[in-house]
């Protein structure tokens, strides 16, 4: 009697293995943009919170003061900011003092009392500062409120 020798996988094996494999690499790439997006995004807001804190810092070296849109390039932004914050991906932000509502990736807005807070409400008090900052989804508003 002759006895066969079945070592190894059949074609149809193989085809499924190779099946399932494409197809969780697929899943892998299609998703994979969005959770790197996903990731500078969160970069973005925790850097809104650092500019934040740093405004308080300022208020405390400065008598509570906050700064304004006339000394806000000299004694803020270069000291607090420049250099200190780095976008997701790479290079340093631009802050601006500007009450405006759409900033870009590579720009950081702030305004203390003026313009509107994260909610749309006028700014009246000269201590709340609000910071906007361009995300690709949209823009990221957080105030010291």
């Amino acid at each position: 009697m002759k006895k066969l020798n079945n070592k190894g996988f059949t074609i149809i094996e193989v085809v499924l293995v190779l099946a399932i494999a494409g197809l969780i690499f697929l899943v892998v790439f299609l998703a994979l943009p969005q959770l790197q997006r996903s990731r500078r995004d969160t970069q973005r807001r925790g850097d809104a919170g650092k500019v934040v804190a740093s405004l308080e810092a300022y208020a405390g070296n400065n008598n509570g003061n906050y700064p304004n849109s006339t000394n806000f390039t000299a004694n803020f932004r270069n000291t607090y900011v420049n250099g200190k914050l780095s976008k997701p991906d790479g290079g340093n932000y631009t802050a601006s003092y500007n009450t405006a509502v759409n900033p870009t990736l590579d720009r950081i807005y702030v305004s203390v009392g003026e313009g509107t807070d994260c909610d749309g409400n006028a700014v009246t008090n000269a201590r709340h500062a609000v910071v906007r900052v361009g995300l690709e989804e949209g823009v990221y508003c957080q105030d010291n409120r």
